[in-house]
């Protein structure tokens, strides 16, 4: 009996186990060497059920960490049963000034700071230089030189364009070329309402030309300019361009372009005919050495539709081309 209450002990200890675990029948053991906790722990074993439901409840009621209870909030803290406060702040939270500086500063300073925070942050005036291109274009027909360019100065709201554009075949002088000035309003965060004058210059007479339009920047990063165009003589045209910059890597961008013309009525003098008149679309790829300067490469489908490319096959011209061109992009 001794060994055998020596092993049983060995494997409680090692096993922090409870004895009476080890042992479910003790009837053949002497349970005098046990405590009375031993022993009534063994008589509940050979004698009870396991407790009930209703026993366990019990139990947790005097035990704070069973049964889910919440542990004791400290003295003092506050209850999480309690209201959040409702209503409006306090009078004295605006007894006191209305800017905190105030309080420390003269006033002559924080007007001259506030003064330079509303110039900085929205009321500075910009002004910016943007040759978007200057290209050569050789393929089937004449080759030539076009240009695109703008300044641009004013503020975020209201801002002035000057605006150039034309082309030139070489040997030949310019073929047309336009001149506008325009007063830009932001009718949004991403779009410039944009209205004026427009000066038409070349061979043909020249057309004086009131302007009206939208230029900004479309979902999926597209620019994009749409523009009507009514001349002292009556003749509404259109003109609507887009374009997107993908960026292949920090300096190389390929570049998809589209300008579509379009007129409401035959302009015999100017060659143009009704409806979409003219159609370019190209893509470029440039490599900038600087965000200022981009020299690029690229190809571009010219096309002309009905009475519009009648008149250029009358003059010799093709309604329907490629072209390579090359060129410089440049911003000041």
């Amino acid at each position: 009996m001794r060994k055998s209450r020596f092993l049983t002990g060995v494997l409680t200890g090692a096993l922090l186990i409870p004895a009476p675990l080890l042992a479910q029948d003790h009837s053949g053991h002497d349970m005098s060497g046990h405590t009375r906790r031993a022993m009534n722990h063994a008589q509940h074993d050979e004698g009870m059920a396991m407790p009930s439901h209703e026993a366990h409840d019990a139990r947790d009621a005097h035990d704070p960490h069973q049964g889910g209870h919440a542990m004791p909030m400290a003295p003092g803290a506050p209850s999480m049963a309690q209201d959040i406060p409702q209503g409006p702040p306090p009078p004295d939270a605006f007894s006191g000034p209305d800017h905190a500086a105030d309080l420390f500063f003269p006033d002559k300073d924080m007007a001259h700071a506030r003064h330079m925070v509303r110039h900085e942050m929205g009321g500075m005036g910009t002004t910016i230089v943007m040759l978007d291109r200057l290209e050569a274009k050789l393929g089937k027909g004449s080759d030539g030189l076009s240009w695109e360019g703008a300044l641009r100065t004013g503020g975020d709201i209201d801002r002035i364009w000057i605006k150039s554009e034309g082309q030139a075949a070489f040997g030949e002088g310019i073929e047309d070329a336009e001149v506008e000035v325009l007063w830009g309003h932001a009718i949004g965060a991403w779009f410039d309402l944009q209205a004026g004058v427009r000066q038409e210059l070349g061979p043909d007479p020249d057309r004086t030309q009131v302007s009206l339009g939208v230029e900004g920047l479309a979902p999926y990063m597209f620019d994009i300019s749409a523009q009507a165009f009514l001349s002292t003589k009556g003749e509404l045209t259109a003109r609507l361009e887009a374009e997107t910059d993908q960026r292949l890597t920090q300096r190389l961008i390929l570049q998809p372009r589209a300008e579509a013309l379009f007129s409401a009525q035959r302009i015999a003098e100017r060659g143009t005919g009704r409806g979409l008149t003219s159609l370019e679309a190209g893509v470029r790829l440039r490599y900038e050495f600087a965000r200022q300067f981009a020299p690029y490469v690229g190809i571009e489908w010219q096309k002309k539709f009905g009475s519009t490319a009648d008149y250029a096959r009358v003059v010799g011209d093709d309604p329907d081309r490629v072209v390579a061109v090359a060129g410089l992009r440049a911003w000041f």
